[in-house]
């Protein structure tokens, strides 16, 4: 037995300990790099449904999320953003925007079925957005103008 005790003895236990807490760190400094990009730099997003055909697939899209251009006030008309959805907060929906604060914005109330239009004025601090495909949206047309501060990217890549 004291064979035993003296090759574990032997053995270089701090640089061992010492190499393995290294080691922890790095992964923790790198899974703190991923989060912030990730948050608040640029993420990826799977957009699926046919709010934005024919601009996105029915099955999906994997769309890459600029978060910088929304922090930084660079959203215009004619951007896809995605956007807490003001009806469920636990999903995020992609939707073009058409208006921005200030701006008048003209609609048709229900495409489908009449061609009857109205026109409103986006509020300060909101955004109107609607999505591509006007016969199956739920968007500004329903909900009204969006608080600038659900949207949480702009898409600007697409696979």
């Amino acid at each position: 037995m004291s064979g035993f005790f003296r090759r574990l003895a032997g053995i270089p236990w701090r640089n061992i300990a010492g190499d393995a807490l290294s080691r922890t760190f790095l992964c923790v400094k790198a899974f703190c790099v991923v989060h912030v990009i990730d948050h608040h730099v640029l993420s990826l997003s799977l957009v699926r449904g046919p709010s934005m055909l024919p601009a996105m697939n029915l099955a999906g899209d994997v769309v890459a999320v600029d978060k910088l251009s929304v922090r930084f006030g660079k959203v215009e008309p004619g951007d896809i953003v995605l956007l807490i959805s003001p009806e469920d907060p636990r999903k995020l929906v992609a939707k073009r925007v058409h208006g921005l604060e200030g701006e008048t914005v003209s609609y048709f109330v229900d495409p489908g079925n009449s061609s009857a239009s109205k026109t409103v004025v986006v509020p300060q601090g909101h955004v109107w957005v609607q999505g591509d495909n006007p016969y199956a949206s739920r968007d500004s047309r329903q909900f009204g103008p969006v608080p600038y501060g659900l949207i949480t990217g702009k898409i600007f890549c697409r696979d």
